[in-house]
């Protein structure tokens, strides 16, 4: 009872941060390439049942990629991410938990992936992408190393793990 109650704070919590009411194609659009943040979500309160849904499984063969990235590869600032996916819809943030969606979460210079079942945080260092965005301008790290993790969540922002990240070093140029 005690780890449902901890369970159903953490869901309210994320819901709270990151929710998304809105689904169209100029929602889907990458906000943050008009002087904003990179927290792409609407700050909502979403309604949450006393029953937190169960973390969907992954489809078989689903994955999640950058399209245009390489490990090791060399970019200049800013430079545009394209995410893909693979078996897996790519969905808003907000609504119903269902099988087979979910939406990315970039970490920046962050783990390798966020463990299953795990909310994924909101801070610097893990940009959400609640309205379904598959692109993000990079604008701000400093010049060198860095690792970037394409990790996917479902609609409660819950991380898939492993199976749905995929991870590249890049070398930003000056």
């Amino acid at each position: 009872m005690k780890f449902r109650i901890i369970l159903s704070m953490m869901a309210l919590v994320a819901l709270a941060a990151c929710n998304n009411s809105g689904n169209d194609a100029a929602a889907k659009k990458d906000s943050t390439t008009a002087n904003t943040s990179h927290d792409t979500m609407d700050h909502k309160m979403p309604s949450v049942g006393p029953e937190v849904p169960a973390l969907p499984a992954v489809p078989e063969g689903a994955k999640v990629f950058f399209k245009n990235l390489k490990n090791d590869q060399t970019i200049t600032l800013p430079f545009k991410i394209e995410m893909g996916a693979e078996k897996i819809t790519v969905d808003t943030a907000g609504g119903p938990v269902a099988a087979g969606r979910g939406h990315h979460h970039l970490l920046i210079d962050g783990p390798d992936f966020i463990e299953p079942g795990i909310v994924i945080p909101k801070d610097s260092v893990h940009v959400h992408f609640g309205k379904g965005q598959t692109e993000y301008e990079l604008k701000d790290l400093a010049p060198g190393k860095h690792k970037l993790v394409l990790q996917m969540g479902d609609a409660l922002h819950r991380s898939y793990g492993v199976p749905l990240s995929a991870v590249v070093t890049v070398n930003v140029k000056k």
